[in-house]
C-alpha cells in the first residue's frame, strides 16, 4: 500500500478541479493546469478532494499510484502558490540580466549566452548574481532552472558557475608543488 498514494488531495477554496477520463484539470487564481494520468490508475473527484487508486490486477497501477497522486497535488499547489527555484552565479565577471523575453548570461565564455524565457515562466534577477525562476508548472520551473545551470555547472576547484541556492558544492584541493 502506497503511503503517499492513499492520501487524498484536498482542493482548497477558489480552486476548481474536473476529471474527464484520465485527464485532471485544475483551475485556480494563478492559472489552469492539466495532467493525463496513466490508464492503470483510477482517479475520482469526491467533493473537496481528489483520490487516486490503482486498478485491480494491474501491477503497474500500484507502481504509478504515488506518482499520480503527487502529480495531481503539484497541480493544486501550482495554481494556488506556484513554484520558485533560486539560482546563484559565482565567479569573477559572471552575471545575468533579464532583457525583455530573454535572459542574458555572462559566464566567462567569449560570447554572452542568450536564453529565451519560455511561456509560463517568470525569471527575475534581484542582483546580477541571483536569479529567481518562478511559475505554476513544477516540471517546467525545474527544467528551466536545470537548463540555465547546465550552461556552466559549478566546478569543484574554485566553485565558479551557476548553482542552486541550496546546493552544496564539494570543493577539492588544488595541485601541490
Amino acid at each position: 500500500m502506497s503511503r503517499i498514494g492513499k492520501n487524498p488531495v484536498a482542493i482548497p477554496k477558489g480552486v476548481t478541479a474536473s476529471i474527464s477520463g484520465q485527464t485532471v484539470k485544475v483551475k485556480g487564481p494563478k492559472g489552469e493546469l492539466q495532467v493525463t494520468l496513466p490508464a492503470e490508475v483510477e482517479v475520482k473527484l469526491d467533493g473537496e478532494q481528489v483520490t487516486v487508486m490503482p486498478r485491480e490486477g494491474a501491477e503497474r497501477g500500484r507502481q504509478m499510484w504515488g506518482l499520480s497522486r503527487t502529480l495531481v497535488n503539484n497541480l493544486v499547489v501550482g495554481v494556488t502558490q506556484g513554484f520558485v527555484t533560486k539560482l546563484e552565479i559565482q565567479g569573477v565577471g559572471y552575471r545575468a540580466a533579464v532583457q525583455g523575453k530573454n535572459l542574458n548570461l555572462q559566464l566567462g565564455f567569449s560570447h554572452d549566452v542568450v536564453y529565451p524565457i519560455p511561456a509560463g515562466i517568470a525569471i527575475t534577477a534581484e542582483k546580477p548574481t541571483m536569479l529567481t525562476v518562478a511559475g505554476i508548472d513544477k516540471q517546467l520551473v525545474g527544467q528551466v532552472a536545470a537548463e540555465i545551470r547546465a550552461y556552466r555547472k559549478p566546478e569543484p576547484y574554485k566553485g565558479k558557475g551557476v548553482r542552486y541556492s541550496d546546493e552544496y558544492v564539494r570543493r577539492k584541493e588544488g595541485k601541490k608543488k
